[in-house]
């Protein structure tokens, strides 16, 4: 038998296993598991070059555009700025760490009502980085093998944000939302396992601490034959919220503390004034705790934030001054078919107060808004002739009159100083 050699190793025929022959040379088995390897290397290059850079932004800058679309909230956005600076700022420079200091993330939980805007700080954050960014509903959630979504499906969704992309995911952010609705039922033990509330919380301890997690990339149930996605969590922030309903009586009798004992005097309190609306800025990992939520759990959440309750005043700002205003929005409506659309300044105030009776936050804003406008979004599209369109307070309410929100017992919405009195040590 003649013998043949490897166009690119020049190997013979006999020290190889197979000769691969072309019409202008050949290739020897080696040489082509060699091209493969080099290949994929190639690829994972390319794939780590196309990944868009963070825009690192300054905690000023982070907030500065934070107020452009949230109204108050001060403390909130704040702790937020700083908190998501510090994180992708250990990102970016975590190849240039000396002496062995290892920077932990912080991740976020954020306390407030419903309405104040949690989710929507975590979204503009988001949008702002140019990062993968996911919301997941924590009720939804329940232990491996029973009936729900497991905690691994968190990163599923972020790994479809990211395009599957999973570099990128590992640098995302995630939104967990009613984190409250997992709080264990009871300190009694059960014959039951709680497998939708501290079964969770005990999953959910990897993930926030930061591990590599395998999940399925189009989500639902593993099995052995299904390709699992390898993601590292350690570089993912996870911001929690949730309305932690009732937890606001727990911090006004922790506050409201005084000496006990024989030689306990008057002296040893002080009268101080806390607005109730003021509440949920002292939140402290304690109440969380004693709300329900397992102490392993609190102690990956290092940053805990309290969002106040919305003013009418705050309602009103909502409705003209962010980027993104409702009724910037309604007008942009009517703009496209050529109508001026004009809110006088009392049907504003009108507004305003009607959301203050809902009790729904800034969400209830949209409700109001729709009744009112619903029967001049029919009917304008097909008036040719009519080129401005001005709401005032009495064409409001009685449009508002012939919806669900007009048939609401009239409540008192003007702002109640609601100030306590507690003692303090």
């Amino acid at each position: 038998m003649m013998k043949t050699y490897c166009s690119f190793c020049k190997k013979s025929s006999e020290l190889v296993s197979m000769m691969v022959t072309g019409p202008e040379g050949r290739i020897c088995d080696q040489c082509v598991a060699q091209a493969v390897q080099i290949i994929h290397l190639q690829k994972e290059d390319n794939l780590l070059n196309k990944i868009k850079p963070i825009n690192l932004l300054t905690p000023q800058e982070i907030k500065a555009h934070l107020d452009t679309y949230v109204i108050g909230q001060e403390e909130a956005k704040k702790a937020l700025s700083i908190a998501v600076y510090n994180h992708y700022k250990r990102l970016i420079h975590s190849a240039e760490v000396e002496n062995d200091v290892v920077i932990e993330k912080s991740n976020i939980l954020l306390v407030g009502e419903t309405g104040t805007g949690k989710t929507y700080l975590a979204r503009t954050l988001a949008n702002l980085l140019e990062v993968p960014f996911c919301i997941i509903d924590a009720t939804v959630l329940t232990e491996a093998g029973y009936v729900g979504e497991d905690v691994e499906s968190i990163i599923t969704r972020l790994l479809q944000a990211a395009n599957y992309d999973i570099a990128a995911a590992e640098r995302g952010i995630v939104y967990v939302d009613e984190i409250d609705k997992i709080a264990r039922k009871g300190d009694n033990p059960s014959i039951t396992r709680d497998v939708s509330g501290e079964g969770v919380q005990q999953s959910l301890l990897k993930l926030l601490e930061g591990s590599v997690v395998n999940a399925p990339p189009q989500g639902g149930r593993k099995h052995p034959d299904q390709r699992m996605a390898a993601v590292n969590t350690e570089k993912i922030l996870f911001i929690c919220g949730g309305a932690f309903d009732g937890i606001s009586r727990t911090i006004s009798n922790r506050i409201n503390f005084k000496s006990i004992g024989f030689n306990a005097s008057t002296k040893d309190t002080v009268s101080v004034e806390i607005e109730e609306r003021d509440l949920l800025t002292y939140v402290s990992s304690a109440d969380i705790k004693g709300y329900g939520l397992i102490p392993e759990l609190v102690g990956r959440l290092p940053v805990i934030r309290g969002l106040q309750p919305l003013t009418q005043s705050d309602m009103r700002r909502i409705l003209t001054e962010p980027k993104n205003a409702l009724v910037k929005q309604y007008a942009k409506l009517f703009e496209l078919d050529g109508i001026t659309l004009t809110f006088t300044e009392e049907t504003l105030d009108f507004i305003a107060a009607q959301a203050i009776s809902l009790k729904l936050g800034a969400r209830g804003l949209r409700s109001i808004c729709e009744s009112i406008m619903s029967e001049e979004m029919y009917m304008a599209p097909s008036t040719k002739d009519k080129k401005t369109l001005v709401i005032d307070k009495a064409y409001a309410a009685e449009q508002l009159s012939k919806t669900w929100v007009g048939l609401l017992k009239p409540q008192e919405t003007a702002e109640q100083d609601g100030t306590l009195k507690i003692a303090c040590a």
